[in-house]
């Protein structure tokens, strides 16, 4: 009998890493929805990378009958309801993801819920390591597509025989 596999889950204040991260602070100043989708498109990157469930929180207090979960590239994207907060909406969800064989980590620099979630049985991870972990798994794609590439070259002299080879490198030589 296999055990089953350890899950791990990322509950991310969207708001919270729009407000920190300094490529999301620029955008946001220019318009708000593409900083989100900015957001939405580095998360479902790194969770395709990394393996790690990501569930994206974005406050929706002021914003009357917005409340629910979406999906977009297979992250999940939570709005909260009218008059919840996106903290109280992380709390919930460490609530019902929290148990055997699960990590719970949330990314958030706000300190009164970290400490809360981690009173829950989640880790806290900041908003600038957060940040830190995105941009490694981004240079490791970047990486990763740059050998492939270069393996899957499609050059003449590889097709060559080593004597082939020789051979034109003496005539190119004039030999």
């Amino acid at each position: 009998m296999v055990a089953p596999a350890f899950k791990e889950f990322l509950i991310v204040d969207g708001y919270n890493i729009i407000g920190d991260w300094p490529e999301l602070q620029k955008l946001k100043d220019i318009s708000l929805e593409d900083a989100r989708d900015r957001l939405i498109e580095l998360l479902a990157e790194y969770q395709s990378f990394s393996g790690i469930k990501v569930l994206l929180v974005f406050d929706a207090y002021y914003v009357p009958g917005l409340g629910g979960k979406y999906e977009h590239s297979k992250l999940r994207i939570y709005y909260t309801k009218e008059k919840e907060t996106a903290d109280e909406l992380i709390e919930r969800l460490v609530t019902e993801h929290v148990g055997r064989r699960k990590q719970i980590y949330v990314a958030t620099s706000d300190m009164t819920e970290q400490n809360v979630i981690f009173g829950k049985g989640a880790f806290r991870i900041p908003a600038s390591e957060l940040l830190v972990k995105v941009k490694h798994a981004k240079r490791e794609i970047d990486n990763k597509i740059e050998q492939d590439t270069s393996r899957r070259r499609n050059t003449f002299d590889s097709k060559l025989s080593s004597e082939m080879k020789d051979l034109f490198e003496k005539w190119r030589r004039g030999r």
